[in-house]
């Protein structure tokens, strides 16, 4: 069996903030505005627990890269309560694309698309930014950390999972019964084959929208089949470090997905395909011309990194 290498945050590690933390008058749901614009988005926290992570062999609809399952433990955080919106994802694109004066150093300049990456499914006021590959998701975490100052990441994918089900131990955060998935999600029954804006499905327990379809979401890990092999009960904060550029896991699923792809615990492996139109040699590492099913939403550490962890963090996940 391959070596899976678990990495822990810097920013995590040794510290498993017990409930009190979590109930400081500081750890609560805020509003952020980007600067230099009227841009704010909604950040909720995320209290430290224990979750059971993956699929019950019981499951119907389980599938074998969801198994078996492990008690998993994680430090307390903020999540956006809804996906990164074009209105914010294109604030990054104009600034370091068309300013001369480029505040955000150390933030390469991302390519220009190459074609209408929303298929006119609609992008200003209030649609989920889509098509970037991980690699652009990730990117957009460095600018807002050099525009605010406070170190945004992709979630784990320990981490979505834990606040999808917020608290659920069933197939869906809301319970088994496939038929509510309507109340809750974008997806094929429903979405008449396109993404819609965000926030008009009803969250989940926690508060979080659109955890389920509209768009897959990135998560920080590598996506390998047999991951969950390697875990063991207990484990803190857990990542699948990436050591390839491809593939990486989307988890969610979207609004051209079935029901069974929608389960908290599925887990969708990136594919090369979603790249094929791309005309430019080399291949944009920045956009996915074929995906317009997959966005991103972003969380923040309660134990925020030094300037050289967080450094050190991009380095790592970007240096492919």
């Amino acid at each position: 069996m391959k070596k899976i290498h678990l990495f822990v945050f810097s920013v995590n590690a040794c510290f498993y903030l017990q409930a009190q933390f979590s109930t400081d008058s500081s750890f609560k749901k805020y509003e952020q505005v980007i600067p230099g614009s009227t841009v704010k988005f909604t950040m909720l926290p995320i209290p430290a627990g224990t979750f059971t992570i993956g699929s019950s062999a019981k499951d119907k609809m389980k599938e074998e890269d969801e198994m078996p399952q492990h008690t998993i433990k994680l430090s307390p955080f903020w999540m956006g309560v809804h996906e990164v919106t074009f209105d914010e994802y294109n604030l990054f694109f104009n600034d370091i694309s068309l300013s001369q004066n480029i505040t955000t150093d150390a933030v390469t300049r991302p390519s220009s698309p190459y074609i209408d990456m929303t298929l006119g499914m609609g992008k200003e006021g209030g649609f989920p930014a889509n098509s970037m590959q991980q690699y652009g998701a990730l990117m957009y975490c460095k600018w807002l950390y050099k525009k605010t100052g406070i170190f945004f990441r992709l979630p784990t994918e320990a981490e979505w999972e834990y606040a999808c089900r917020a608290g659920s131990t069933a197939v869906y955060p809301f319970g088994d019964d496939e038929s509510k998935l309507d109340e809750y999600a974008w997806y094929t029954n429903n979405s008449g084959n396109k993404y819609h804006k965000v926030g008009q499905k009803k969250p989940n327990a926690w508060g979080l929208y659109d955890m389920l379809g509209n768009v897959g979401e990135w998560v920080l890990d590598q996506y390998q089949a047999d991951y969950y092999t390697s875990l063991s009960d207990n484990t803190m904060d857990p990542v699948r470090r990436p050591e390839t550029r491809h593939p990486r896991t989307v988890k969610g699923g979207a609004y051209n997905d079935e029901a069974k792809d929608l389960r908290s615990a599925n887990r969708l492996k990136s594919d090369l395909v979603w790249n094929r139109r791309d005309p430019q040699i080399p291949r944009s590492r920045w956009w996915n011309a074929d995906a317009p099913f997959v966005g991103f939403r972003i969380v923040r550490p309660l134990k925020q990194p030094t300037a050289e962890e967080a450094e050190k963090f991009f380095q790592t996940y970007l240096g492919f």
